[in-house]
């Protein structure tokens, strides 16, 4: 198996071990991408007159070929291969001779990457956003079933003011929902085609680059080639960073959930199927999968850090530090895609124990609407503030459930409004599903039949 660059001299073996590193076996990721990729480019160099019909069919039916091949599994790439660019087009030449060779004129390795990774990333965003709008909507779901159910409002981890289980999951769900809209917010940048810049500097060839761009289902091009080469690193960092919002939101969701069904709370429980046990300790049921919530979303944090730190000082043009942004990438991804995952599962199993909420009231929750009881009675907050701090024995007994119905200003317990965040998701979702479409019909019309790309 020759590689791209191979001038007739054999690589030192470390060098090779070294360079290559873990490359070949994350491109196996990108094949599909690529494939998409290579189509575009192969139906640009058509026409552009560069290659003749019968080498674009041949193209085309080869790279279709090593799509099926690497859907069912026998697509390998070796580490002798270097990455998914060589062994496509050496197995491309192996199944359609002397056109499999031309499959690379007017492209670089860096444009292939470029493009594989970006229709990738562009993938993966549409399926994030479905992710967290999931989330989101499994959120509301729990907090209008439980919109009515009292529980102690905390600051400082201190019981502080009366609230509802509802208002508690609604405040994540617009949390959530927030992220989901930065991460949509993202589509017009990554939707973006960089296919064409070749090493970074463009070709003298006749190659249009807005016909690629649209056969791929991009909305534009990144003019400047040179922007190409530049964006690499920035924009796969944007999405980690905008993934990293999420994690941090998980991360903080799941630390309440874990506080609240501890044994000395006792005011949510996990179902036992979400929980693992102790090799020792026969009764235990461990919080592993919010837990490691915790500690993922430090992992997502860190492989967006990782990629910035790649590209921070790096001169223009290509360098092969570039490469070392594919792992992070991939890793912070699936990582912040499990833990939605994880908690959608948990919010929709997870039992509210409405008697322990109850039973979790204490008087001086309720001091501050005793407070605010004598101001209505026409004494000044400052005085109402510490008459009450000092005699709370006065102001007992008070209704859990009456002092939620008490609060009607936009967005309390008794007025939680959650109509508002219903439509900013069925907006967002709208937005994506016709994302989507455009997108999947413009690389089905491309390739003849759809293609998974993530």
């Amino acid at each position: 198996m020759s590689k791209l660059w191979s001038k007739g001299y054999e690589l030192n073996a470390l060098v090779e071990e070294f360079t290559v590193g873990e490359d070949y076996l994350l491109d196996d990721r990108l094949i599909p991408a690529d494939v998409v990729g290579s189509l575009a480019h192969a139906q640009v160099l058509a026409d552009a007159s560069l290659i003749g019909p019968e080498d674009l069919e041949s193209l085309r039916r080869g790279l279709l070929a090593v799509l099926d091949e690497h859907e069912r599994g026998d697509f390998v790439i070796r580490r002798a291969d270097e990455d998914g660019h060589t062994a496509i087009e050496n197995r491309l030449t192996a199944l359609v001779g002397e056109a499999g060779k031309r499959i690379h004129l007017g492209r670089s390795r860096n444009d292939q990457v470029l493009t594989s990774t970006r229709l990738w990333m562009r993938h993966m965003l549409m399926n994030a956003v479905d992710a967290a709008t999931g989330l989101a909507g499994g959120l509301l779901d729990f907090a209008e079933t439980h919109r009515g159910v009292p529980t102690p409002g905390r600051t400082h981890m201190q019981p502080a003011m009366p609230s509802s289980v509802g208002l508690w999951a609604g405040g994540f769900a617009e949390m959530i929902l927030d992220d989901a809209a930065g991460l949509a917010a993202l589509f017009p940048l990554i939707d973006q085609s960089p296919l064409g810049s070749a090493a970074g500097y463009g070709v003298p060839l006749p190659l249009d680059r807005e016909r690629s761009a649209a056969l791929m289902g991009f909305s534009r091009v990144q003019n400047a080639v040179t922007y190409a080469g530049l964006s690499r690193g920035k924009f796969e960092s944007r999405f980690l960073d905008a993934l990293d919002q999420v994690g941090l939101s998980l991360s903080k969701l799941a630390q309440d959930l874990i506080l609240f069904s501890l044994p000395e709370f006792g005011w949510f429980t996990l179902p036992e199927e979400l929980c693992t046990g102790s090799s020792i300790m026969p009764q235990k049921r461990n919080p592993d999968g919010l837990e490691l919530l915790r500690s993922r979303s430090s992992a997502v944090s860190a492989a967006a850090a990782q990629v910035k730190g790649i590209i921070r000082s790096l001169p223009s043009g290509y360098n092969r530090d570039y490469q070392d942004t594919k792992g992070p990438l991939l890793r912070g991804t699936d990582a912040a895609m499990a833990m939605m995952a994880v908690a959608d599962l948990t919010v929709r199993e997870l039992t509210v124990n409405e008697e322990r909420l109850l039973a979790a009231f204490d008087d001086g929750i309720f001091a501050t609407d005793a407070a605010i009881a004598l101001v209505a009675e026409g004494m000044s907050f400052r005085d109402a503030y510490r008459q009450v701090g000092t005699h709370p024995e006065n102001f007992a007994g008070r209704d859990p459930r009456a002092s939620l119905s008490d609060r009607r200003s936009d967005g309390t317990s008794g007025n939680p409004r959650f109509e508002v965040p219903r439509g900013a998701l069925r907006a967002l979702s709208e937005e994506n599903a016709a994302r989507r479409t455009t997108v999947d019909a413009a690389i089905s019309a491309l390739a003849g039949r759809p293609v998974a790309l993530a």
